[in-house]
Formats: C-alpha cells, structure tokens, sequence
C-alpha cells in the first residue's frame, strides 16, 4: 500500500474517530481503513491506535506520529495548490530584450501597467540594436523591428514604426527650412547605424523621392541621434512615436508632413512551446494590447496632435 494514502487514511481515522465513520468519509471500506492502518504500524514497528470493540484511543507514538502526518499532508496540500497556481498565475522569471531605443523610450514607461497585471514575474530585461538569437541567448521574448528572416521562432506583429522627418527649430533657423525632399540633399543629417548611409526614400501618391543628405555624424543609439538632433547638430529621420513629445515641447519640428515614408515592421517573437507557460502568455497579451496593430492608429492620432 502507498504510505501517502496510508497517512491520509491513518488522519482521518484519528480525525473522525473510527475507522467506520473514516471508511465513510474516505469511500472505503472499514476493512480496508484497517489494512492501512496495520500497513503503517507493521512498517514502523509499533502500534498506533489501541482499539476495543467500543472505542479507539492513540498511543503515545501514535499521538505524535499523527501530527508529522498531518504536517507532511498539509505540506503536500500547498505544493499542489503552488503548482495549480503557477498554471493560471503568471510567475518566475522572464528574460526579454528589446532595440536600445524602444526599450528605453517606449517598452520601459509601460511596464508598470504589466506589472500590475504580474506582479509575481520578475523581468530581466536586455536593450541592444543587435539581433539576439534569443534561443541560443537563452531569452524569452524578443521585440525586434525591421524584417524578420525565416525561422523557427513565432513571430507576433506589432504596430509599424512609421518614420518621421525631424529639426531642432535652431538648425533650421541657421540652415533654413526645406520646401522639398530634395532639398536635403544640401542639409546636415544624423545617421543611425548600421543603415546610416543608406538613401532616404519618401513617397507620395505616384512620386517616389530618394535623397541622401550629408551624413555629418553617424550613432550607433537612437536616443543619441535624437540628443544630437534637438542640440541643432542637424535633421534626422526616426520613428515618429520617439518624436512626438519633442515636437509636442517645440524641441522639434517635423519636415514634410505632407510625405509618408517608409514604415519599419515591428515584431514580437518568442519560442515554439505547446505548453506555454502562464508568465509568457502574459507578457504576449499585454505587448499585444499595448503595441499591437490596433494602436497604430492611435499613435497616428498622437503625433498629429502634437503638431
């Protein structure tokens, strides 16, 4: 007999007070409370109960040894419930990179709304422009913009980064402010690595626009290329969601807002797991919510306030 089954049985014969009144609370019958009984007491070698026709009492032994049982049952219980809980509430650890920028501009200031939905899940968290093999990295989840290549990953998509064409008021003053693309041409600009010297491509309607300005500093941080653009050190091109609150504060002044360029895909990408764990599920959920494809529209709305 399993000495887990015998302890219950065993506590709920002392707990009852026969071994009847426990056959019946357990749906067992009295015969078979009482091979359990006798499985426990030929295992340790001495008795547990002494029993009469009419009544039952513990012996000594027995008296202490139904209390390790009933710690041991209780510890048992809360495994089982921990266990149970950790399949519908997310907890542990989860290790999550993410583009320097976005991390810092945009990942970083939503995370306490994550945290009131998960407050059990601690997050380890990365920010690097490089693409991590996020599995042999050992991270979880990974935001990740630009085109994805072929993978085993899964691969969630976010709102695009639309990009946005930008000036402190300061550089423009010196410089002037260009009517057209084209114009650029003659202007200073900051690059972002590594795509800083690649043409910049504006379309609108039928007309396509390719330009390449003076890349006069090149970084490898998009913060900086933002830094650099609102000291007047010259235009930039980056995404309009990092912009708005500079243009917003007059630190910057969008170019071209008639033009659209080009959008760069964002992605949220994790592992292949058929059994996946609650704490990622939620972090899923809630990159979803918060920077899914519902809310480009909503960023759309917000940069055209600000301007």
């Amino acid at each position: 007999m399993g000495l887990f089954r015998s302890m219950q049985v065993f506590v709920a014969t002392v707990q009852e007070g026969s071994m009847s009144a426990a056959s019946a609370k357990l749906g067992i019958s009295p015969a078979m409370v009482g091979q359990h009984v006798a499985a426990l007491e030929e295992r340790l070698g001495t008795r547990l109960l002494n029993r009469t026709t009419r009544r039952q009492s513990l012996t000594d032994f027995g008296t202490s040894y139904v209390e390790q049982c009933r710690d041991i049952l209780d510890r048992v219980a809360v495994a089982d419930q921990d266990a149970e809980a950790s399949q519908t509430k997310p907890r542990g650890q989860l290790r999550i990179t993410a583009p320097t920028t976005f991390g810092t501009e945009v990942l970083m200031p939503a995370l306490q709304r994550y945290r009131d939905i998960a407050p059990d899940v601690t997050l380890d968290i990365t920010l690097t422009d490089r693409n991590v093999d996020i599995v042999e990295e050992g991270f979880d989840i990974a935001f990740r913009i630009g085109a994805l290549p072929d993978s085993r990953l899964i691969a969630r998509h976010l709102a695009p980064y639309r990009m946005m064409i930008c000036a402190a008021p300061d550089y423009l003053a010196r410089r002037g402010t260009p009517d057209h693309p084209r114009e650029l041409s003659v202007h200073e600009a900051i690059g972002f690595t590594p795509a800083a010297r690649s043409p910049w491509r504006l379309p609108k309607g039928k007309d396509l626009v390719e330009v390449a300005p003076k890349i006069s500093i090149t970084v490898n941080s998009g913060q900086a290329v933002r830094m650099a653009a609102r000291a007047g050190l010259g235009v930039i091109m980056q995404p309009s969601i990092l912009l708005t609150s500079d243009i917003r504060a007059g630190l910057l002044v969008q170019l071209f807002p008639d033009w659209h360029l080009n959008e760069r895909p964002m992605s949220l990408i994790y592992h292949r797991d058929r059994r996946m764990a609650p704490r990622l599920s939620s972090i899923i959920s809630f990159a979803i919510a918060e920077f899914g494809p519902q809310v480009e529209g909503q960023a759309s709305r917000l940069v055209e306030s600000a301007l």
